[in-house]
């Protein structure tokens, strides 16, 4: 079994239906999607994972056409939005690939830059390398990751909340694991827009939490 990670980027358009709206608004930023689907009529339902302030969000969606119903609900210091929608030309054309090979899509996707995804699959090779060679023209494939799949590094993910999993993943994109390291707290505070001392904190209870799971 093969756990294959890439980014989709679409070389016209955004994915997401509200995507251009919501990257084109300073106080909101997207996060990840925690659950995709396609329904019957063709629609789409997605659960979404947005920071920002409520009221701009609500505004976007009810402006626009491609969105039958929504639902925002603030959750700590972000907000989930449940999404009915009509999925654009390229959503709809990555959520039929789900539908014709058999691979299992992991979740959260991460929202990436230029209107791209960052998508995790798992499934026999020979069916995620079709997959992906049926991704249409208009969206380009860059390979992020490819490996077994090790469901125990799944299990020891979920250990961490959403935050530090950010932290986590945006210091070893910055290359702060590598040797010698190739970035520092404050490169990492920088990116995320936080203190010094907050991803320093942050770091250390990550690190305590993994080293000890993997001790037991």
């Amino acid at each position: 079994m093969r756990y294959v990670k890439v980014s989709l980027i679409p070389t016209r358009g955004d994915i997401d239906p509200v995507g251009e709206q919501i990257e084109a608004d300073p106080s909101l930023t997207r996060d990840s999607i925690l659950h995709i689907s396609r329904l019957n009529d063709g629609t789409a339902v997605l659960l979404t994972r947005i920071r920002g302030r409520m009221d701009a969000l609500e505004v976007i969606l009810e402006d626009c056409e491609a969105v039958l119903s929504y639902n925002v609900s603030p959750l700590r210091d972000e907000l989930q939005a449940y999404l009915h929608t009509e999925p654009t030309e390229a959503a709809a054309a990555l959520l039929e690939l789900e539908r014709e090979h058999e691979f299992v899509l992991d979740v959260p996707i991460e929202y990436g830059p230029d209107g791209g995804l960052k998508v995790a699959v798992i499934g026999a090779e020979d069916t995620v390398r079709r997959a992906i060679e049926d991704v249409p023209d208009e969206i380009r494939v860059e390979l992020e990751q490819l490996s077994d799949y090790d469901p125990e590094l799944r299990e020891l993910s979920s250990l961490l909340t959403d935050r530090q999993q950010e932290i986590l993943d945006t210091a070893a994109d910055l290359g702060y694991y590598e040797v010698p390291r190739g970035a520092t707290h404050q490169d990492i505070a920088d990116e995320l827009g936080l203190s010094t001392t907050t991803v320093g904190e942050h770091l250390r209870k990550i690190e305590a939490r993994m080293l000890s799971e993997i001790a037991h």
